[in-house]
């Protein structure tokens, strides 16, 4: 293993310890060179699964792609890494149980919007936006409705959106 600091490949194993979901292991190394110390991963290497994108390309699966994607979701939300990791560990290790070589996106898809909505209702919201490629704002509230079983509040008839100040107008209405 090199080490990331001065490249060199002499390193030693400090500490080894199953990580919590018992998925990988994670390895303490020191680099015998320059004294540095930093962490490694290991992970069974899982081959043979192929996305089937909507329009029918296929590429292969990436880990890495999963987990950006839902990150980007949770951007500035209070979802620790930990809670994330081991939703990307739990979507993956479903796709694999399929016992399939190949995955539609849209089970993906599907499989990161239940998750992401059992984390984060806004990080839900963000990715189904992007996912789901809303039309519309009636679309959008349709899934916030969803997500809360309620619906949202009306905006009162009499009260329209005045652009030239910005603010609602009470019994004033543009044509």
């Amino acid at each position: 293993m090199r080490c990331p600091y001065c490249h060199r490949e002499d390193t030693q194993v400090t500490d080894s310890r199953l990580s919590l979901d018992g998925q990988s292991v994670k390895r303490r190394r020191r680099c015998k060179h320059c004294g540095k110390r930093f962490t490694t991963y290991e992970r069974v290497e899982r081959i043979g699964l192929t996305v089937v994108k909507q329009d029918n390309t296929r590429e292969e699966y990436s880990r890495d792609k999963l987990y950006r994607g839902m990150s980007l979701a949770t951007t500035k939300r209070q979802v620790p890494a930990d809670l994330l990791e081991e939703a990307v560990n739990d979507i993956e290790a479903e796709l694999f149980r399929m016992g399939t070589s190949e995955v539609p996106s849209t089970t993906i898809g599907e499989m990161v919007m239940q998750r992401l909505r059992e984390l984060d209702e806004v990080a839900y919201i963000r990715f189904a936006s992007v996912y789901r490629n809303f039309a519309d704002l009636e679309e959008m509230r349709e899934a916030m409705e969803g997500l809360t079983g309620d619906q949202p509040p009306a905006v009162d008839a009499s009260e329209k959106y005045e652009p030239d100040d910005g603010g609602p107008v009470k019994g004033k209405a543009r044509g």
